[in-house]
């Protein structure tokens, strides 16, 4: 499988194009597969991939066969890809893949065909690999944006759309509006879309596009009630409601106020599908809210000290790290291991998070587009914190900071980068899965940056 993955990690090279035309064509050629899934689809600046994995567990609590798509990875590619809750083997994702390159290569040998990208790619292999697993229930998270992404020509039993903020500028647009405009993109005609908690901007846009369409527009603050009776690092016990049902108090794994806003969306997601014929019991609900695996999102990863990795990399993210600090009633110390792409507003999230650290290191990520633990060490003291100190890698960087939160009553938190919060999980050894880096998911990381184009659109 490993040339598979260099030929795919080439594919960057391509960059990423506006327009849906390639990925329905590959899918046509694959006798559409897409449209044998029933899904539930998912766009948003964040919160997206914890809403997947909340409908994901529920669903499969249900008793349902149930794949789930999201990216990128934190450290497998396989992860992007789960079936039933385990990240896919290694033969049956070679298996989708070799039918995926067959057909890209059919179709590129055509005069005047444009390169299939490597999201496209990606999706394509979802989307097999579901129909080879014999799976017709899925939920699907967008790569970037919505309205032109690979991911948007399924016709799903309900949209989502998570909450909106300011993140890749270059490619949805510089404004609120603009960018929910975007990720409104995902809404079908006559099917219900759920929007979570936002601005008003983005969810004006979101309404208006969804009346377009004639679809039901469902906002979740409205559908689902949340009670919080506790709030601790490892997660929160939650009193749901809705018209519906009520539920038990519930221990949910995910901790942070913000991931309230997450179980909202994905609750008034479910109970929309079921308004479709999913048969969703109560019971199904609180073993699946229960049990949810969504790693390196807010995750208390050791203990003695206590130390949480989470990936937000932009300044919305920054502040919903700072809230569940608040929310999790942290009065202790704490060190920051800090580490961003090039791309990122860095010295705003930084500055978010300033006042809550005492102590900080700055390290290089595992993208080639990351900025170096010197530039990062920078910007740490431009963000106001003081005393700063640059690491080689994450695992030195672990090392010093738990020896500091040790010596001085404190936690660590690792923050700025998905690559980081990876990296960080499996020198923790608490990722989830088994772990066995291997060089085709380095290629996948390890690839030329994007190219810029002045667009505000996506793929």
């Amino acid at each position: 499988m490993t040339s598979f993955f260099q030929r795919l990690a080439e594919r960057r090279r391509f960059g990423m194009r506006p327009g849906l035309d390639t990925i329905n064509r590959l899918a046509e050629r694959l006798g559409h597969p897409e449209r044998e899934l029933a899904v539930i689809h998912i766009a948003g600046t964040n919160g997206k991939g914890a809403v997947a994995a909340l409908c994901e567990s529920v669903l499969r609590a249900a008793g349902y066969p149930v794949a789930r798509y999201t990216s990128p990875h934190l450290v497998r590619v396989h992860e992007r890809y789960l079936l039933n809750g385990t990240p896919v083997e290694d033969a049956r994702l070679e298996a989708a893949a070799r039918e995926v390159e067959e057909a890209v290569l059919a179709l590129e040998a055509q005069p005047g065909a444009p390169e299939t990208t490597f999201f496209e790619c990606l999706t394509a292999v979802a989307f097999v690999l579901f129909r080879q697993a014999g799976i017709r229930l899925a939920v699907l998270e967008t790569g970037l944006g919505g309205r032109l992404d690979a991911t948007n020509i399924v016709t799903p039993l309900v949209s989502v759309i998570t909450r909106i903020g300011m993140d890749h500028c270059d490619w949805l647009g510089d404004t609120v509006g603009q960018i929910a405009a975007e990720k409104a993109g995902i809404i079908k005609p006559g099917r219900p879309v759920v929007c979570a908690a936002m601005p008003d901007e983005a969810r004006a846009v979101i309404a208006a596009a969804a009346a377009r369409q004639g679809a039901r527009c469902i906002d979740a603050a409205d559908a689902v009630s949340v009670t919080v009776s506790r709030s601790t690092l490892d997660g929160q016990t939650l009193k749901i409601s809705t018209q519906e049902r009520a539920l038990p108090p519930i221990r949910v794994p995910l901790a942070g106020a913000f991931q309230i806003e997450n179980v909202c969306a994905a609750v008034a997601a479910l109970e929309t599908a079921a308004d479709c014929g999913l048969a969703l019991p109560d019971t199904a609900f609180v073993t699946g809210l229960a049990t949810v695996c969504w790693p390196g999102r807010f995750l208390l990863a050791a203990a003695e000290p206590d130390v949480i990795v989470d990936g937000a990399h932009n300044p919305d993210g920054a502040r919903a790290v700072r809230q569940a600090l608040k929310s999790c009633k942290v009065k202790v110390p704490v060190a920051l291991i800090a580490g961003f792409c090039g791309d990122k507003d860095a010295l705003a999230h930084l500055r978010i998070l300033a006042p809550a650290v005492n102590r900080a290191w700055g390290v290089a990520t595992s993208n080639p587009r990351s900025l170096s633990a010197d530039q990062t060490a920078g910007l740490l003291r431009m963000a106001g914190i003081d005393t700063v100190a640059s690491a080689p890698d994450v695992r030195a960087a672990l090392d010093a900071a738990r020896a500091w939160a040790q010596d001085n009553g404190g936690l660590v938190l690792v923050c700025g980068s998905l690559f980081l919060a990876g990296d960080a999980l499996v020198a923790l050894g608490a990722y989830p899965w088994p772990v066995t880096r291997r060089d085709d998911n380095e290629l996948l990381k390890a690839c030329p940056p994007y190219p810029v184009h002045n667009l505000s659109v996506e793929r």
